[in-house]
């Protein structure tokens, strides 16, 4: 046995023939072997998802390093390859394709024929066209991928009427095809009928599409807040008053209340105020001081004047109050301007109809009138009118 062991481990060590026809032994053809197999496999090139999604979807590099922080999982281009073919095949342009994989990177993950064919199947026993399909899956994005999507399109079409109404909602919250009915949707179109809104399908449009699919606990209390703020449900302004303060916090209302009073409005006046124009609240608190400030410091108005007319506030500071109360002031520094005028009337007169009366008439007596008005409603100039002041 010891003779036979020297045998094998001598032919393990003996050089190769100097000879390259030279015949090889069994032995060193067994040593090779088993060499070879105790080397390192090479392994194969990783998946570049980053690269992969700028050169096959189209996005950018920006997009593509934040989408391929949830795709970091992959490790083949077979399941997002067939998605692409799917989009493509259901009539996607590359712009909007490569917008569903930046805005809902794992749409990319999805099963092409268990999940999203199946929707696909579903929309169009509702009567939806591949084209319309189309349009819907970049602004449903996630919701398309849910087994609710059908179900909840259908309920939507059948409140609405209307498909491209929906998708317009769709531009604003996606999540209402994605949300509850039973639990959600139904008991806020509940609550908000109760606050005045007759028919759903006319106030179908930007924001109060995001109150169907709020928490109903917080629609609840959003509409206990807009009650302490004076207004009654039965209103035409308290579900102007709900869409404010449902989209913003507690402590941003609560902050730009004390704003008011800060700037001399009483608590009553406040409620007055919020009564007849609520979408105040959704104002900046830089844009609520300015026009207060200019309101009673440069035209020279009392503060009760202002409680009565809200609406002040709503107007454009720069673009409209500003450059009609410097054209108001040149006319009378000019003395063409005989007579006192009610600021809020002046304020409040169409754009048309304050040019026909106090631009047209006077442009001939004043060099640069209606250029410099124009220019200061369009924001092009920092004094506008109020440079004709000197002239």
């Amino acid at each position: 046995m010891i003779h036979l062991r020297r045998r094998i481990l001598s032919l393990f060590l003996q050089p190769a023939s100097p000879h390259p026809t030279a015949a090889i032994s069994p032995i060193f053809s067994l040593r090779r072997r088993l060499l070879s197999t105790t080397a390192a496999p090479v392994s194969p090139k990783p998946f570049a998802v980053e690269d992969y999604l700028v050169a096959t979807w189209g996005l950018t590099g920006d997009q593509a390093r934040k989408a391929s922080k949830k795709l970091s999982h992959l490790r083949s281009p077979s399941k997002p390859d067939a998605v692409l073919a799917f989009l493509s095949g259901l009539g996607l342009s590359p712009p909007k394709i490569a917008a569903v994989a930046a805005a809902d990177p794992l749409f990319l993950c999805a099963d092409v024929k268990n999940n999203l064919a199946r929707r696909v199947d579903e929309l169009g026993i509702l009567g939806l066209s591949r084209s319309q399909i189309a349009r819907l899956v970049p602004l449903a994005l996630h919701c398309f991928r849910c087994c609710s999507v059908g179900t909840n399109l259908g309920f939507w079409l059948e409140v609405v009427g209307s498909f491209d109404k929906i998708l317009k909602g769709l531009r604003w919250n996606s999540a209402l095809l994605g949300s509850d009915l039973e639990k959600v949707v139904k008991p806020n179109l509940e609550l908000l009928k109760q606050c005045g809104m007759s028919d759903v399908a006319s106030s179908f449009r930007l924001y109060t599409s995001r109150l169907f699919t709020a928490n109903p606990n917080y629609l609840r209390d959003a509409v206990a807040r807009v009650e302490e703020l004076g207004l009654d449900r039965s209103s035409r302004m308290f579900l102007r008053g709900l869409i404010v303060v449902a989209l913003r916090s507690k402590e941003t209302v609560a902050r730009k209340i004390r704003l008011m009073e800060e700037l001399g409005f009483s608590r009553d006046e406040l409620l007055v105020i919020i009564r007849k124009a609520p979408t105040l609240m959704a104002l900046s608190e830089k844009k609520i001081r300015q026009t207060v400030e200019f309101l009673k410091r440069d035209v020279g108005l009392e503060g009760r004047y202002i409680v009565q007319r809200p609406v002040l506030f709503l107007y454009s500071l720069e673009r409209r109050l500003l450059p009609r109360h410097h054209l108001l002031e040149v006319l009378r520094t000019k003395g063409l301007l005989d007579h006192k005028l009610d600021y809020y009337r002046t304020a409040a007169l169409g754009e048309r109809k304050f040019v026909e009366r106090f631009v047209d008439p006077y442009k001939d007596h004043i060099p640069g009138l209606a250029d410099a008005y124009t220019s200061s409603c369009a924001g092009e100039t920092a004094n506008g009118v109020a440079s004709l002041l000197g002239v």
